[in-house]
Formats: structure tokens, sequence, C-alpha cells
């Protein structure tokens, strides 16, 4: 007797089965989106619903103000808000260009979607998962490390920079005849030229990498950071640098309002400072706020005796460069495909 056909009722649970896993995929990723929105919600209304005297503070520094100088002042400070992640979503862009070539909307809604993320989880690790997911399912694990490139050349901008504001600091303000100043400044020199060093040469540290067993198997994925050339990294240091001066003018707006008294090139060095100390301390962006204010108002101290303002000045910023476009990811969030980009 021949072979029997397959039966028509299999062929017909297979295709119900098909039907059914799509779906089950379609309900898990509406969960998650839903999740993630819930999240961040939760996360946002924490931090504008309780009490907070450095808020507080601000509001009562600004009653003495003038409400057009005000006004106009956090008008341009959210607007290079809106720069500063802007040249973001061009480095996202430039960086992930040898994986997949994206438009500059996509760039832009990716980065926003990753602050959402970002609010919700450890040093802003989240942000990696929110970009990836507008990358198709193949192109999500070389995008992450892609996007390392990208906040290695961001942290190098402000370790080097902070590296000369120790310099700075130890030479006007730590007055002893010890030898730990010294050492505090060469130490600061060799940091920061290490730090370009590797950065300009990231593929030594591809190269450490797979002289590691259990790590080399993935020589794939770290080899995509070592195949930027050396012209690619300066422009995507170029992206850096622009944005660290981008957030650097919108302290100086709000601190210019708030204490016109304050010295510039001082400011400018302490917020060097600031930015290097901000971006080692291990923190939740719930609480960085605090995190921020506390670290601000003991650096500070050094050029100003306006504690209040530089807290408050310090906290109004931070609302504005992450909670706004935290709210404005939100709607990005939906957009997101968990299992269905198979391009």
């Amino acid at each position: 007797m021949g072979q029997a056909n397959p039966c028509p009722i299999f062929s017909y649970h297979c295709i119900n089965f098909t039907y059914l896993t799509s779906a089950a995929k379609k309900i898990v990723s509406y969960l998650l989106k839903a999740g993630i929105l819930i999240v961040a919600a939760w996360f946002i209304y924490r931090q504008f619903s309780k009490k907070n005297n450095d808020l507080k503070e601000f509001e009562h520094l600004a009653s003495h103000l003038s409400v057009t100088k005000v006004v106009a002042t956090m008008a341009l400070v959210v607007l290079l808000m809106f720069v500063n992640w802007f040249l973001e979503a061009l480095k996202w862009r430039y960086v992930t260009k040898t994986l997949i070539d994206i438009t500059l909307w996509e760039a832009v809604e990716a980065v926003f979607c990753g602050l959402t993320w970002a609010v919700t989880t450890p040093n802003r690790v989240g942000e990696y998962g929110g970009r990836v997911m507008f990358l198709p399912n193949r192109k999500r694990i070389p995008g992450i490390f892609a996007m390392s490139v990208g906040s290695f050349s961001q942290g190098t901008v402000t370790n080097v920079l902070g590296a000369l504001s120790i310099i700075w600091f130890v030479t006007n303000y730590i007055h002893t005849s010890s030898w730990v100043p010294t050492g505090i400044m060469i130490l600061g020199v060799i940091l920061a030229a290490g730090q370009l060093i590797i950065y300009f040469h990231i593929s030594w540290v591809v190269s450490l990498f797979d002289s590691v067993p259990f790590i080399k198997k993935y020589h794939r994925f770290f080899a995509i950071m070592g195949q930027y050339k050396t012209h690619e990294l300066l422009k995507t240091m170029s992206f850096s640098v622009a944005r660290y001066a981008t957030f650097s003018l919108q302290y100086f707006l709000v601190f210019e309002m708030l204490i016109p008294q304050i010295p510039v090139f001082s400011m400018f060095m302490m917020l060097m400072l600031f930015f290097l100390i901000s971006s080692i301390v291990p923190s939740l962006d719930l609480f960085d706020i605090g995190v921020r204010g506390f670290t601000a108002s003991h650096l500070f101290i050094y050029i100003t005796d306006q504690k209040f303002a530089i807290i408050a000045g310090v906290s109004s910023i931070w609302l504005i460069n992450l909670f706004i476009p935290a709210i404005l990811g939100s709607l990005f969030v939906f957009k997101l495909k968990f299992f269905d980009r198979n391009a």
C-alpha cells in the first residue's frame, strides 16, 4: 500500500497553531509596551508628585526674578534640550550607518523612546534596549555595540574635560605642600591621554577581548566596535562635543539668571568637574535629581554661597533634559515591534 497523504485536519491544526502563535506574540508585544508605559509613567509621577524641597526653592527664587527673563531663559533651555537630543539622534544614525540605513526621523524616535526606557533602569542602561528595538531583529545586538561607540565617545569628552577640571580644581583649591595635589594632576593627565588613545584605537580593545576564551566566541559583535575609521570616530566625537557644549550652555543660562554674579570661567570649570562626577556615580534616574543636587551643592560652594540656587538650577535642567523627552518618548513606545522586525 502506498503512503497515505497527510491528513487535512493535520494541516488545519498546523495553520491554526501558527495563527495562535502569531496572536500570542502580538498579545505579549502589546503587554510589554503597556508595561513599559505604566512603569515609566509611575516613575515620572512619583518624581513630580513627591515633596521636593529643591523644586520649591527654585519656585521661591523664580518669584523674585523678572517673569519675562524667567520665561525667556527657560524657553531657550527647553529649545536647547531639543537641540541636545537632535544631536544625539544624528550621532545614533551615524554610528549605525554601517549596519543599516535609517532615516533621521527613525533615529529621533529611537532616541526619545530610549529615554522613556532609561528613567526606569540603573545608569540608564534601558536606553540601549529602547533604541535597538527600532532596528530589525538581526541588527539589534550589533546595534548595542554600535551605540557603545557613541556612548564611549560621549564618555571620552566628559572624562577628558573632567580631568582638565580636576587639574584646575587642585591648583586653585587644594593648598597643601604634600605630594597629593601633584599626584592627582599627573593622574588626571594620564587618564585624559589614556582615554583618547583608547577611543581612537578601539580595535586594541577588541584584540584584548579576543584573548579571553569565553569572550572570543562573540568576536563578530565586538568587531563592530573596531571597524570605525579614525575620521568616523572624529565625526562621532564632534557630535559628542556639540552635545556637551549644548547642555553646558543650558547650565550657563540658568545660573546666569539665578546667580548673575557667578564667575563665568570658574563656573564652566566646575561644571566640567560636576559632569565627570555625575557620570561616575551609579544612580537610578528617578533619584538622580537628589544625587546631582547634592554633588553640585558641594562643588559650587567653592565659587558661590548660593547653595539653593545651584540645587534649584541643576534640578530644573535635569527635569527638562530627561523627563520631558521621556514623556515624549512614550508616544513612540507602541511603534516598537518586539517579534516581527524581520528585515
